[in-house]
C-alpha cells in the first residue's frame, strides 16, 4: 500500500493547512515505528517503508510544490505498481472533517489536478481533510492555506485522519 501526503517542501510551510498531508504522514510514521524518511531522487519524494498488519506500507511526501505533486506520485505508482491513497487538505470541508473519495475530480485542488493529469486517471483513493474555518470559506483561500494553523485545530485534524485511516485498516 502506498500512502502519499501532499504538502509543500520548504520549512516555512510547516504547520499550515496546505501541509496537513505531510503532518499526517509524519504521525503515521511515528505511530508505527517507520525508519527516518529518505530523499528518493527517482521519486522526487521523501519515502519510508515498513510493515503494518503484515502489509508493506510505503509512506511518501512529494518534494515538488503542491501544484506539481503528480510528478512524484506518477513515479512512485509506476515503480511499485500498487494502488495509492492520497491525503490532502480540502477547503470545502469544515475543519477536522474527513471525507474519503475515489474516482472523483479535483474540485479545484491543484495538487490533485496534477496527480490526475500525470497518472491519467481519477482512479485513486483520496483522504480529504477539512480545513475550512468555522466562519466559512475565506475570501483569499491562497493566503489562508499558507498561514500557520492553530495548534488545537492541527492536532484535531491529524488525530481524526489517523483514526480514520486506522479504522479503514490502511495503517
Amino acid at each position: 500500500m502506498i500512502i502519499i501526503g501532499l504538502g509543500n517542501p520548504e520549512e516555512r510551510y510547516n504547520d499550515t493547512p496546505h501541509n496537513i498531508g505531510f503532518e499526517i504522514i509524519d504521525k503515521i510514521a511515528n505511530n508505527n515505528n517507520f525508519p527516518a524518511f529518505g530523499l528518493s531522487k527517482k521519486f522526487r519524494a521523501l519515502v519510508s517503508e515498513n510493515i503494518i498488519n503484515n502489509k508493506k506500507v510505503i509512506l511518501a511526501k512529494p518534494q515538488d510544490y503542491m501544484n506539481q505533486s503528480g510528478l512524484a506520485v506518477k513515479a512512485i505508482k509506476l515503480f511499485y505498481k500498487k494502488d495509492i491513497i492520497v491525503i490532502h487538505d480540502d477547503i470545502d470541508l469544515p475543519i477536522g472533517t474527513i471525507r474519503i473519495s475515489k474516482n472523483r475530480g479535483s474540485a479545484g485542488h491543484k495538487g490533485v489536478d496534477s496527480i490526475i493529469k500525470e497518472i491519467g486517471s481519477k482512479d485513486f483513493t483520496r483522504i480529504r481533510i477539512g480545513i475550512q474555518p468555522s466562519k466559512g470559506k475565506p475570501s483569499d483561500v491562497t493566503k489562508y492555506v499558507l498561514k500557520k494553523l492553530a495548534k488545537n485545530d492541527q492536532e484535531k485534524m491529524i488525530k481524526e485522519a489517523v483514526k480514520t485511516l486506522h479504522e479503514l485498516n490502511y495503517c
